[in-house]
């Protein structure tokens, strides 16, 4: 019997027809012309001024801390329960890491507990779309508003995701895209950040292009182009972004398999799950999934050690999720301690992410399903 991983990256068939045209193109480094037409597949689809392409979604966050001037001193808030980018783009600038705890059903950042922990140095919120599902960005947006503060979507789960009929990504200052090879979108790595207030745009092409303004040489604007502020390589090769472009034309096919995938374990995985105590995500009825992840919130940090055992032995593989960054030991650096974000705490000890990537067949989903109905 084969192994059914946790993520497998997947190509539909024209990722290696495009990567073959950008070496003819005879331009495989950055802004050629497939990385131009994810700039503009992305602009028009979600509506925003400007989309760069990135090397990474961690280097899309740093450029976001870059255009906002983070320094020494700066406060980010940013929830515990998120990748370690999250808050190492901004603390390489600098900044303290605020963290703020997260709501006990979409396990995003709690806009309950935000206002309070806004101070004069406050810089940035940055809130996590986790699994895709839409944080409470009417709150958040109103909270950064009545402050001052700029707001950072980190929607590396959520492309395409929506937050009562507006897509993720489009509420913030900026926002950041992750085309990781286990993203709904990939291109092995590559990120994206997307700037929805326009004044930032020219400042964000010339940090993206080693402090350089190459573009509006490129553009004729300049007859020559120099060294004019900080920066650094932040560009894909084009060769990356024909991989990205062949999936991102082809968006609907690929979300409604991923649709499919989700609508499956929770159709065939509720009656056990209601049984035996364990929640599935919950989707406010406002929100519009990207269909990322599906994952178990077991009743006990020893219940889903054994599920991960259980499935493991019949070659399946599952995962848990993040640690509480407050209580890493970086976190702790920062004034981080056990019970500041107790429903981070508990969560990250409990939930359990199922195997989920695009060429997940049937017979896997119906062979995963029958291992966890086993389980007890």
């Amino acid at each position: 019997m084969s192994k059914i991983p946790f993520n497998q990256p997947f190509a539909l068939g024209k990722e290696f027809d495009y990567i073959r045209q950008a070496i003819q193109n005879v331009h495989t480094c950055g802004d050629g012309s497939f990385t131009k037409k994810c700039h503009a597949f992305l602009e028009e689809i979600l509506g925003v001024n400007k989309a760069l392409l990135t090397t990474s979604c961690t280097h899309a966050l740093e450029m976001a801390a870059l255009l906002l001037d983070i320094h020494l001193g700066d406060e980010v808030i940013i929830p515990s329960f998120t990748f370690v980018s999250t808050v190492n783009a901004f603390v390489i600038h600098g900044a303290h890491p605020v963290f703020c705890d997260i709501r006990p059903d979409t396990l995003n950042l709690d806009e309950k507990k935000l206002e309070k922990l806004i101070t004069s140095r406050t810089k940035a919120i940055v809130p996590v779309h986790y699994a895709g599902i839409g944080c409470e960005m009417d709150a958040i947006m109103d909270i950064a508003r009545r402050y001052g503060v700029a707001v950072v979507e980190d929607n590396a789960h959520g492309l395409f995701g929506k937050y009562k009929g507006k897509y993720l990504g489009t509420f913030g200052t900026f926002a950041t895209q992750s085309f990781h090879e286990d993203k709904n979108f990939n291109c092995g790595e590559g990120g994206a950040l997307l700037i929805n207030e326009p004044q930032y745009i020219e400042r964000a092409e010339i940090i993206r292009e080693k402090g350089t303004n190459r573009s509006r040489f490129y553009r004729g604007q300049v007859d020559k182009y120099t060294w004019v502020d900080i920066g650094s390589s932040y560009l894909p090769s084009d060769m990356l972004a024909a991989y990205l472009y062949a999936q991102l034309e082809v968006h609907e096919q690929i979300q409604t398999k991923r649709r499919q995938i989700w609508e499956y374990y929770h159709e065939h995985l509720q009656d056990w799950a209601f049984e035996h105590g364990i929640r599935f995500p919950i989707v406010p009825d406002y929100c519009e999934q990207a269909y990322h992840m599906f994952y178990l919130l077991m009743p006990s940090l020893d219940k889903r050690q054994a599920l991960i055992a259980h499935l493991k032995a019949q070659d399946i593989v599952s995962a848990f999720h993040y640690l509480p960054l407050h209580l890493s030991e970086m976190g702790q650096k920062f004034g981080g301690k056990e019970g500041d974000c107790p429903v981070t705490e508990d969560v990250s000890d409990r939930l359990l992410r199922l195997p989920f990537y695009n060429d997940l067949t049937e017979a896997d989903l119906a062979r995963v399903v029958a291992a966890i109905r086993e389980f007890s």
